[in-house]
């Protein structure tokens, strides 16, 4: 008799976050566009990353990536088979960015590449292909790296939505060694419908209609629940999830989402309810505020975020992660911490690095978003200029792979 070959356990194994080489705080960008600081406050953002003329989705990808595969062992390396990229902020229309990545990143050339589009909802829908491939069988210790990567493009045409655009990438490495959070397999709920909430028609151009994304947004909240809730047996949203984690477009956002399915699926007074975000959601909401809007890789920073800022690991703690991509696609799944979480993702350092970017006065930032929008448009010829000597500078810095031009449309990068 043959032995069953699907795992017993399928899901993230390690994780590590790009979030840019520079910032911009929420404040200063405010006064700079004279936004309403009341109306700052609600966004509940301390700032935002910002791209560097250097910095592309191919250049975030790469760095996301990088430093937790250097430490992998090299059999384990050797397993990656499948190397997904989630982006909105794709540089070709053709060949994907999952190719750069692989190229950079020296993988096995035994793999399968592949770029998925669905707005932030991205990375979860290839989180779940990869964990189905994984959970078959089909290959027996296979690794699937899947990162998440954006280049915002908001200005002062976005108002208030500016504040909370970030620009980075989320590294996940997915496999049968779940030592960050295995999987609930089929626990899942879905909601998806088509609206014109926000969209890129061009690699330069982002509309966005911001009261019809809140309204997609909370209206996919409670019915994917409500999906979840039919295809797992009891279950109760505020009884089953030792921790929730959102797709953050910005902490404000998560809070209404959160008093909505309480409203809906629970008997819970507003004292209770607000008591209740503060213990389950809130932590997941520390990176967020410092980086913005990471689109489809928002809910993973969340993740981390969570993870690195729990006092103790309760034993088999149970997520419940709600992601969702405009236009719209939606999904609530879950899944349990393991033992070794808190080790695994803080030993990628996560919150140092952040705190060690640059911070930009406003009229740096100016300077830098023509150029930060360019980098997505297809040119014939174009050359990059050297990074900022602070940043070279630095010691004891991780190598990044930076963008040094175009030639006939061929993207050239090198490492500094």
């Amino acid at each position: 008799m043959t032995a069953d070959p699907r795992p017993a356990t399928v899901g993230i194994e390690a994780l590590d976050v790009y979030g840019g080489s520079a910032w911009i705080s929420a404040d200063d960008l405010a006064a700079g566009r004279g936004l309403d600081p009341g109306r700052v406050t609600n966004l509940m953002l301390t700032g935002r990353s910002v791209a560097l003329p250097f910095e592309d989705p191919v250049t975030h990808a790469v760095n996301a990536a990088k430093g937790m595969l250097d430490d992998l062992d090299p059999a384990v390396r050797d397993r990656i088979e499948l190397v997904l990229v989630a982006t909105e902020s794709g540089v070709d229309y053709s060949k994907s960015i999952a190719s750069y990545v692989h190229r950079h990143l020296q993988l096995p050339d035994r793999c399968r590449l592949l770029e998925v589009k669905q707005a932030c909802y991205a990375a979860t829908a290839a989180l779940q292909l990869a964990a189905g491939h994984l959970a078959s069988g089909a290959s027996p210790g296979a690794r699937v790296l899947l990162i998440a990567t954006d280049v915002g493009l908001a200005d002062e045409r976005a108002e208030y939505a500016e504040l909370a655009t970030g620009s980075g990438a989320v590294a996940l490495l997915l496999s049968e060694q779940p030592d960050v959070l295995t999987l609930d397999l089929g626990a899942f709920g879905l909601h998806s419908f088509e609206t014109m909430d926000t969209a890129r028609p061009g690699p330069d151009i982002e509309l966005a209609d911001a009261d019809q994304s809140l309204v997609a947004y909370l209206e996919c909240t409670v019915r994917s629940f409500a999906d979840y809730r039919r295809r797992v047996a009891d279950v109760t949203l505020d009884g089953t999830f030792d921790h929730l984690a959102f797709h953050t477009p910005f902490a404000g956002m998560v809070r209404a989402a959160h008093r909505r399915a309480m409203r809906e699926f629970t008997d819970l007074e507003p004292a209770a309810i607000a008591a209740d975000f503060a213990c389950r959601v809130e932590r997941g909401l520390r990176y967020p505020a410092q980086v913005g809007n990471l689109f489809s890789g928002s809910l993973y920073l969340a993740l981390s975020s969570l993870i690195d800022d729990l006092p103790v690991l309760t034993d088999r703690a149970r997520v419940g992660l709600f992601s969702y991509g405009s236009g719209c696609s939606a999904e609530f799944f879950s899944g349990t911490l393991g033992d070794n979480a808190r080790r695994t993702v803080a030993a990628r350092g996560i919150g140092p690095r952040l705190a060690a970017r640059r911070r930009l006065d406003f009229d740096a930032y100016q300077e830098l978003l023509p150029e930060s929008r360019a980098c997505l448009l297809p040119r014939r010829k174009h050359t990059v200029g050297p990074p900022p000597a602070w940043l070279t500078a630095g010691t004891g810095r991780q190598p990044l792979l930076a963008l040094r031009s175009i030639d006939d449309y061929h993207r050239h990068y090198e490492w500094i």
